[in-house]
């Protein structure tokens, strides 16, 4: 039975130690901000095959950025249970008379939030920079796409989380699937400009739909429909989190 009170302390938790952690806010923020700052003004007057000539690099660059933000720190939110592993406290909460679905509600729930605030935190800064919306309407319907991408890569990370029981199992996390993944959504470049097989395996990747459908709402151009886009992270979102409950499950049964 889901408990709400698990979920809110799980949820509290979690956004407490988002704001205790100055460094793991400057880390996940200073990447995209540098991309930004060098890739986006330096190229920003270039034209780029697969790009619409009404549109600058930068603004291309900013969705991209956004989930760039968006994977990076909800991928660490479902491996943090590695720390709480680490620590002891993952042991604590297990043998609590609580249901498990709560607790892995409950840190969905905190890492959606972190997340969105650091997505948030880069298209305002970004807007600085000389980027510009549809409108305030489009900037609500990307946060429902902020939502899904969290919630899709939360689940992903418990789902590696759940099945590595050492912290030097991280890098290899790191640099064979969030990498990966990153470089395969189009954040950076046009997916028009990739081979054939590696257009293939971009959609095999949730964040190529979570980029497309966030420059869809934001600047009016995707390679997909905007609804295209939005199935494919309820889907992929769905699944995830169901893969990670699963694991986690069954991987921390005492």
């Amino acid at each position: 039975m889901i408990n709400f009170m698990v979920i809110y302390v799980m949820w509290l938790r979690e956004l407490k130690k988002f704001v205790r952690m100055k460094s793991r806010i400057i880390g996940t923020l200073a990447m995209p901000l540098f991309f930004l700052g060098f890739m986006g003004i330096g190229f920003n007057k270039m034209s780029m095959p697969g790009i619409p000539q009404n549109i600058n690099y930068m603004s291309f660059l900013v969705p991209g950025m956004i989930g760039m933000t968006m994977l990076f720190s909800s991928m660490f939110a479902g491996i943090s249970v590695l720390w709480d592993r680490e620590f002891g406290f993952l042991k604590e909460i297990m043998v609590a008379p609580v249901s498990r679905v709560s607790i892995v509600l409950g840190r969905i729930a905190g890492g959606i939030t972190t997340g969105m605030i650091q997505g948030i935190m880069i298209l305002f800064i970004s807007m600085f920079l000389g980027f510009k919306t549809r409108g305030i309407f489009s900037i609500f319907v990307a946060l429902v796409f902020l939502i899904l991408i969290a919630t899709t890569f939360i689940g992903l990370g418990l789902v590696f989380a759940s099945n590595m029981k050492d912290m030097q199992g991280f890098n290899l996390i790191m640099n064979f699937v969030i990498f990966p993944l990153f470089f395969l959504s189009g954040a950076m470049f046009p997916l028009q400009n990739l081979p054939a097989f590696v257009r293939f395996l971009a959609h095999l990747d949730p964040l190529t739909y979570g980029i497309d459908g966030l420059r869809g709402v934001l600047i009016g151009t995707s390679s997909h429909s905007i609804g295209l886009n939005l199935i494919a992270l309820v889907v992929s979102s769905l699944l995830m989190v169901f893969l990670g409950t699963y694991f986690f499950e069954k991987n921390e049964s005492v």
